[in-house]
């Protein structure tokens, strides 16, 4: 059966992660929400009814008989068998939230506890029971390769798929698994304790010290210490500095000595951006650190206030701490920013992308061009030289 994901309200509340994504293709636990769903309902294929500036990115299929799921919606087993259930002509809810459909109104009440991804804190804060799931769903009846005796080993839930490699590293799974995708390297002397899921190709640098639940996306570069953090993919934190509690998205760079507060000095619950009401609602939670828009960057030493968020392709330096909310397409830091030119982003990334052999595609140019003009009302300061 084939799959279409809807973006719904999440859309916005997700933002500035989702001004470049729909909400399913957002990274949690191991595998992205919509890849979540494909492996347990054996999808025949995906597509995404979201922003108009995505749609030809995310095309959406014509279908009659494809089964409608919310994008932010997190799979469990009850849930996954009240959607298997469903028929043409019904709809699942749980109270006043759809949940899935086949083409229909007769509404299907749905019980049991529903989890749906609706604010970018979500992200870290549910990342460690998504991790076990995920890693269960991609290592049931399989074995690991064989991990060298150069490390040292704490508990069992460790698995290395084909190519991936670490040396003289200490793994403790004893709280959450580790899970090392395709040609996957931990360097030498690295501390994971668990959960981690280190992506395709991505790296742990020498001496990295990693705590769960962290997610690692796949073409990343992570050294430092980091904790409970996810990053979507294509990114990299290569050098010292810490991360915790904290969301950074696709093709973003951390400078050296990069560090973010994930706790208030009062010891307070954290209050965060919310694009949807326009400012700052609480999160609930005591840890909470940086939110990461595609394409953005920090420069050396770059110092970030806890739960400071920052939009799509910003170049965030300088000395200070910068605002907690900072733009997207913004350039400076703490003392003052002004536009980050479009032309001069669309240069950025075109070079960024080619360090990885890609290419910046007309697509990827026009959805960057997009969220230039829809956000420039959120931005103050003149164009840079």
């Amino acid at each position: 059966m084939e799959l279409i994901f809807h973006c719904d309200q999440e859309h916005h509340g997700l933002k500035p992660l989702t001004w470049t994504r729909p909400v399913a293709d957002l990274r949690i636990g191991i595998l992205t929400i919509s890849e979540k769903w494909s492996r347990y309902l054996s999808a025949t294929g995906l597509s995404f009814h979201t922003a108009d500036h995505l749609a030809v990115k995310y095309p959406l299929s014509s279908a009659s008989d494809a089964l409608h799921l919310r994008g932010g919606l997190l799979p469990t087993p009850a849930l996954i068998a009240a959607v298997q259930a469903l028929t043409p002509g019904q709809k699942l809810v749980c109270g006043d939230q759809w949940l899935a459909h086949r083409q229909g109104d007769d509404l299907i009440e749905f019980k049991g506890d529903v989890q749906i991804v609706q604010r970018p804190h979500q992200i870290f804060q549910w990342n460690a029971t998504e991790m076990d799931k995920d890693f269960d769903l991609l290592t049931a009846g399989r074995r690991s390769q064989k991990i060298a005796s150069s490390n040292t080993l704490i508990g069992d839930r460790i698995f290395l798929e084909p190519g991936a490699k670490v040396e003289a590293s200490v793994l403790n799974a004893t709280d959450g698994p580790i899970y090392l995708a395709i040609d996957a390297e931990i360097m030498e002397g690295c501390l994971v304790r668990g959960g981690l899921a280190l992506g395709e190709q991505s790296q742990l640098k020498m001496g990295a010290k990693v705590y769960g639940s962290t997610t690692i996306g796949p073409h990343c570069k992570v050294g430092g210490e980091v904790n409970n953090s996810v990053f979507w993919g294509y990114s990299s934190k290569a050098h010292d500095g810490f991360l915790g509690n904290s969301v950074i998205g696709q093709w973003c760079n951390l400078g050296a000595d990069t560090n973010n507060s994930n706790l208030k000095n009062d010891y307070g619950i954290v209050k965060q951006w919310h694009v949807p009401s326009g400012r700052f609602l609480s999160t609930g939670l005591q840890f909470c650190g940086l939110i990461m828009g595609d394409h953005s960057k920090s420069g050396i030493n770059t110092m970030f206030n806890t739960a400071t968020v920052i939009g799509v392709s910003c170049n965030v330096f300088g000395s200070g701490f910068p605002r907690s909310l900072i733009a997207d397409f913004s350039w400076g830091g703490a003392s003052g920013q002004s536009t980050y030119r479009l032309d001069k982003a669309l240069v950025t990334a075109e070079l960024v992308l080619a360090r990885r052999d890609m290419l910046l595609d007309a697509v990827e140019s026009d959805i960057l061009s997009a969220i230039f003009a829809q956000t420039a009302k959120n931005r103050s300061g003149t164009g840079i030289a």
